[in-house]
This record gives C-alpha cells, sequence and structure tokens, in this order.
C-alpha cells in the first residue's frame, strides 16, 4: 500500500500548523509559522495543485493512477476539501494568536481603529512611501484586463454613485521599501501595528479624488497561476535565453485559482472572475480581508520576549583557532550541523581557498544562495587571485530561476567559469572541490553536503556537510565535475555516491542485504532521515525488509508514501516526523551491515526525481568517531517526545508518547550534545 504524495504533503503542512497553535510556542514564533503554513501552501497550489489541474484536463492523464491509487480529478477534490479545512484552522490560529498579543499590548489595528495621530501618520506615510509605487488602473468590462503577477495581492476598489459603478484595482507595494507592516505611534504601554493594506484603504478618497462617488469601498483578492517552467526545443536559442523565456511564461501562466475577500461584492467578484477566465466557483475561494499571509514570516519583531531565542553556534573543536582550515582537513574529517555549527567554517573554507597562493583552482555546484551572498563574494575574490574557478549554477532552482541567472551575470563579469548544468537533469548536489598544489602533486580537499551553500538558511536549516581531504574521494568529485562539464563523459566513483547514475543501485544492494542478514537470523537494520520518502521502489524495497525482519526507524519531514505498521506489509517499519524552528532538512542514511555500520549523509531524497532525474551526491562517512556522531544524532532525534509526531495512514499527526517522564526535545537536546561532545 502506497499513501498519496499530496496528501501526506498537506498532513506534514498541517504540523506546520500545529506549530503556531502551540501555546509552548513563543507567541511571535507562532505568527511567523503562520507566514510559513501560508507560504507553503502557495507553492502546494501553484506546483501541485496545478499539475492535478493540467492531468485532470487531459485524456491521457484522466483515468492514469496517481500514489495512493487516485484519479486527479478524484484526488483534486480531495486535496480541495483538506485545503478548506486547513484554511479554516489557519483563520482561527491567526484570530487566536491576535488575541493573546492583545494581552502584552500589542494590536494590529485597521483604518476605523486609528486616532487623529495615527491617521495622519498613515497619511504621510501613504504620501512618501506608498503613492509613488501605486498604479491604479480602472476596469471596464469591455475592456481587455491588464497583466496581474501571480501570488501578489491587489485591491479591487468599486465606487458607486447612484447606479452607476466604477471598478479600479491597484496592487498592494509590498517590497524591502514598502514593508506589509507598519508599526504606529502608539500610547504608553501598548504597540499599534497596521497592514499597508489598510493604510491604501484609508487613504482611498485622496487615490481617486477626481471621480464623483457616494461610497468607495475596497476588497483584496489574489491570483495564483501554473508556476510550471516549459523549456522549448528550440535550438537557436541557448540555454539561458530558453530559461528566460520559461520564467516570463510563468509569470503569464494560466491562473489556477482566485482567492478573494469573502465581503467583496458580487458584481465586482463576477467581473474579475470573468476576467481571470474562471468559469465555475471550483476554483474561486473566499477567505478573510487580508491575502498573501506568507508575510507574516516578517511580521515586527516589537518584542523580543515573544520571539524565540536562538543559540549561538558552535565553532568545531576540529577546525583549529586562528590557522588554517585546509590544514585541519588534512588531519581530520571533519562534520558540521547546522545550524547547531557555526556555516563560518564553510565560508572560511572558500576565503582561505581563493587567497592560499598554492590553491590553483575551485569547483563548486550552486543550487540557491543567499542575497548579498558570502560564498558568491568568495569565489569572485578567488577569480580576482588568478584561481582557476569553475561554478555550476542550477538555473532550474524552483523560484530561485532569476536571482541564478543574476549569480551567473555576476559571477561571469568577474572572470568566473560558468557551468549551466545539463538540460532535463537537474544539479541539486552541494559538492565543492578545493585542489592545492602539494610537494608536486596536486591535493583535493572536498566538502559533500546536504544543504545549499545559503548563510542565512544555515541559520534555520539542519543541515550536514563533511570536510575531508581523503585522495579517493577527491579523485571521485573531479570525476563528477569532469562529467557536469563534459556531459557526454562516462565516470565511475569509488567513493562517491552519485545520482542519477548510481546512488539508487548502491541503496538497492545495501538494503538486500539487510534483508539477507535478516533471513540468516542475525541483526539487520535501517535508520534514515529524509526530508520526504516517495519513490515506490523504494518503499516496496522498504516493506520486503520489513517482511523479512529488518528493523527500519525512518525520520521523515514532509511527504511520506510509505506506510508504517500495517500487518504482513510494514511491522518493523516505525516513521516519525518533527517540525520544530528549525527546518529538518538534513539526510542521512545507517546500515546496519552485520555489525559494521554503513553511514551516509546525501544531498538527496528518496524521491525519484533525486534518483533518477537528477545529479546528487553523497558521501559514505569512513571516520568512526563521526559514524558514532550521526548515529546519536538519530538516537537524539528518534527519541524526541515533544516535537515529534507519529507518521501513520489516518494523517492524524499525533504527537509521540512514549509515557516517559523526562521530555527531550531533539533539537535543544542536540545542541548540548554538540556542547559537550565537540570533537
Amino acid at each position: 500500500m502506497i499513501n498519496n504524495r499530496e496528501l501526506s504533503w498537506l498532513s506534514f503542512n498541517e504540523r506546520v500548523l500545529q506549530e503556531a497553535k502551540d501555546q509552548s510556542v513563543p507567541l511571535l514564533q507562532r505568527m511567523r509559522f503562520l507566514g510559513i503554513f501560508s507560504n507553503n501552501q502557495d507553492e502546494f497550489l501553484k506546483v501541485r495543485v496545478a499539475n492535478l489541474i493540467r492531468m485532470a484536463s487531459l485524456k491521457e492523464f484522466k483515468k492514469s493512477k496517481l500514489t495512493g491509487g487516485y484519479v486527479a480529478e478524484d484526488l483534486l477534490e480531495l486535496v480541495n476539501q483538506k485545503l478548506a479545512v486547513l484554511q479554516e484552522e489557519f483563520t482561527n490560529t491567526y484570530d487566536e494568536i491576535l488575541l493573546e498579543l492583545q494581552g502584552h499590548g500589542i494590536f494590529v489595528v485597521n483604518e476605523y481603529e486609528l486616532n487623529s495621530e495615527q491617521k495622519e501618520f498613515c497619511r504621510n506615510y501613504y504620501s512618501e512611501i506608498i503613492a509613488p509605487r501605486l498604479v491604479p488602473i480602472l476596469i471596464k468590462k469591455s475592456t481587455k484586463l491588464p497583466f496581474f503577477k501571480d501570488g501578489n495581492t491587489y485591491l479591487a476598489v468599486q465606487m458607486i454613485k447612484g447606479k452607476t459603478s466604477n471598478i479600479a484595482i491597484a496592487e498592494i507595494p509590498v517590497s524591502s521599501a514598502c514593508p506589509r507592516f507598519v508599526v504606529l505611534p502608539s500610547q504608553t504601554g501598548r504597540k499599534d501595528i497596521i497592514f499597508i493594506d489598510d493604510i491604501i484603504r484609508l487613504c482611498l478618497d485622496d487615490i481617486f479624488f477626481m471621480f464623483n462617488y457616494d461610497s468607495i469601498t475596497a476588497h483584496a483578492f489574489k491570483i495564483l497561476r501554473d508556476a510550471q517552467l516549459n523549456i522549448d526545443d528550440d535550438v537557436s536559442k541557448s540555454y539561458v535565453e530558453k530559461i528566460e523565456k520559461s520564467i516570463e511564461f510563468r509569470q503569464h501562466g494560466t491562473p489556477i485559482r482566485l482567492i478573494y475577500d469573502k465581503d467583496m461584492p458580487k458584481d465586482v467578484l463576477d467581473i474579475i472572475s470573468v476576467k481571470f477566465g474562471f468559469k465555475t466557483n471550483q476554483f474561486v475561494n473566499g477567505t478573510g480581508r487580508y491575502h498573501l499571509m506568507k508575510d507574516l514570516m516578517n511580521f515586527p519583531r516589537v518584542d523580543p520576549t515573544l520571539e524565540s531565542k536562538n543559540p549561538k553556534p558552535i565553532n568545531s573543536s576540529r577546525v583549529k583557532h586562528n590557522s588554517s582550515i585546509l590544514e585541519s582537513i588534512r588531519e581530520k574529517d571533519i562534520l558540521l550541523n547546522y545550524p547547531y555549527h557555526t556555516f563560518h567554517h564553510f565560508i572560511q573554507f572558500l576565503s582561505e581557498a581563493a587567497i592560499d597562493q598554492k590553491v590553483e583552482s575551485i569547483f563548486i555546484t550552486l543550487y540557491r544562495t543567499a542575497e548579498r551572498s558570502k560564498v558568491l563574494n568568495a569565489l569572485i575574490n578567488a577569480a580576482k587571485n588568478g584561481k582557476k574557478v569553475t561554478v555550476l549554477i542550477e538555473l532550474m532552482a524552483r523560484f530561485d530561476e532569476e536571482q541564478n541567472m543574476e549569480s551567473v551575470a555576476l559571477l561571469q563579469k568577474e572572470g568566473v567559469k560558468i557551468l549551466l548544468g545539463i538540460e532535463g537533469v537537474k544539479v541539486h548536489s552541494k559538492l565543492v572541490l578545493v585542489e592545492r598544489r602539494e610537494r608536486s602533486q596536486t591535493k583535493g580537499y572536498v566538502y559533500v553536503g546536504t544543504g545549499n551553500f545559503n548563510e542565512k538558511t544555515a541559520q534555520i536549516y539542519s543541515d550536514f556537510g563533511l570536510f575531508t581531504a581523503n585522495p579517493q574521494v577527491a579523485e571521485d568529485a573531479r570525476a563528477v565535475f569532469d562529467f557536469l562539464e563534459n556531459t557526454h563523459r562516462k565516470f565511475t566513483c569509488k567513493q562517491l555516491v552519485v545520482s542519477p547514475y548510481f546512488m539508487r543501485s548502491r541503496f538497492e544492494r545495501d538494503i538486500a542485504r539487510e534483508i539477507e542478514l535478516a533471513k540468516k537470523g542475525k541483526k539487520a537494520y535501517i535508520y534514515a532521515k529524509f526530508n520526504s520518502l516517495t519513490d515506490e521502489k523504494m518503499i516496496k524495497l522498504l516493506y520486503k525488509a520489513s517482511r523479512a525482519g529488518v528493523k527500519i526507524r525512518l525520520i521523515i519531514r514532509g511527504a511520506c508514501c510509505l506506510v508504517p505498521q500495517l500487518k504482513g506489509v510494514s511491522d518493523n517499519i516505525e516513521v516519525i516526523s518533527i517540525v520544530d524552528k528549525y527546518l529538518e532538512h538534513a539526510r542521512m542514511v545507517i546500515f546496519g551491515n552485520g555489525g559494521d555500520e554503513k553511514t551516509y549523509i546525501l544531498s538527496a531524497d528518496w524521491m525519484t526525481r533525486n534518483l533518477d532525474r537528477r545529479v546528487e551526491v553523497g558521501i559514505p562517512i569512513l571516520d568512526k568517531s563521526i559514524q558514532k556522531t550521526l548515529k546519536d544524532v538519530f538516537k537524539i532525534q528518534w527519541s524526541d517526545n515533544v516535537k515529534a509526531r507519529v507518521t501513520d495512514i489516518d494523517g492524524v499527526n499525533s504527537y509521540v508518547q512514549d509515557g516517559s517522564d523526562l521530555k527531550i526535545r531533539s533539537q535543544i537536546e542536540l545542541y548540548n550534545y554538540y556542547l559537550e561532545n565537540n570533537q
């Protein structure tokens, strides 16, 4: 039996919503979890639901069975029902948090609740900040609707004079210069905050002064579009040109959802629905007054006591203080576990390589980077210092395509050699190779990670990274980069596990080994941690292992299509999911291997796309002390009885109940573990 991927993913996002409901979570952090939930929902609609809509509309897919045995049309109905339930829970939770904030003197007010001083402040704010960025457009039934961006929030303004109605639409201009929330001058003992939506509503008379009307109202709506990128096959265009065209196409993609203020007048809603081509109410959803609630992630930090406090990242004791990190790597492999360890070690690695006179070349794969990235700066410095710097940038990193193209232009300008990946295959690996001339030979220093080279997300994403100077690993890394530069070449690896070429077969062999051990009555087990587990072949192999007696423990944060604890199928498989203040993003697998454990960290989830359609890299851990560390990490997370949920077919998301009086919150325990066992 296989769980449906879409329904399982919605179950994961419900776990995010649970964090927003959790009274033990700091109040403003709960508000940010609402923003994360909302952002997740929007991306799910633009990607997964859009795909279901396409499949349901195409004859060749109408009767195709999806995971869980559903056809697209039936699954779409179930998904929409679940989305509606979750949206209601979101609204109720948001209202509850607003009430609790009031108890701390924090009030989210609208335009009707302002005092005279605040009204004057808002009018000035509108005039100076918002007005230069606001472009209202008058809408006529007979005229073509102008283009509306995907995911932005708009106000539909209706002006009524007798029986005459004029309608205008204005985009709410959210940007770094114009944040969604404005902290108002407030009375002593309270902090008032307003959406800029309501500042615009307050100033409607100033905006539309040239119209003659008896009443004027504004109601929010947003359009979500199909986010699929279609890469054309025009051989006369470069890969970059194709990506640019595809991004433009996505921005003008098919509208798949209209979300509007449920108090919007019917005649206004009808005009908007028709203009966007929504002929039925199937994909038209009435919700609250405010949309684009992902902006709650950036809710003002008005009270530090209501925020999560994250401890300072730890320096690894294997990295010598005020010394060469390359020298430290030569002596011992180094495991980093962000955000418990500092990401500065990785920046230090690149920065040292950039100025070390003996370093000749740097190779790196980039998927997502931070804005004003220190990683890019280090690579540029290396190129300026005469190093041969080769960077593969994956242009198809969903929703980061434009930023990655900007990075390409920046790096090329500074003399960095750019590889643009492989058409039809994403490069999702997190791999770095630094080559240094030592004693008339070239020595390689390698970093293999599970997460992006992004100093911002490294503060909130839990990921692994391994530094090693193992010659075989360096040789493998060079083979991978040679392949990425010359994709017609065949290559093999002695240590690195690479998809879509060797990874699936390697793990299939490792699972088969555990099955054979179990059949012989020997101890056999598999412990694994992924973001998602959806590949049916791997799931069926795990079922086979379970039936043979292999003990399997899985920590899966997101979608999990494997159903544990099914009699005669998965009796020996247990699955939990951990959702906490850090995003669980690390991937690891431990095989018992007859007492000589095989441990891997990797960039890939066990999903079909990762194993068959992406370049991913994993590495076996050879250092025995690091093997022990990773097993300890797994044990600590498996013992979580505060933030761990039981994953089952019902999708109830019940918290782990182990009967213990000792409460173990693994993300807190892991930090303490690294403090005590820093090696």
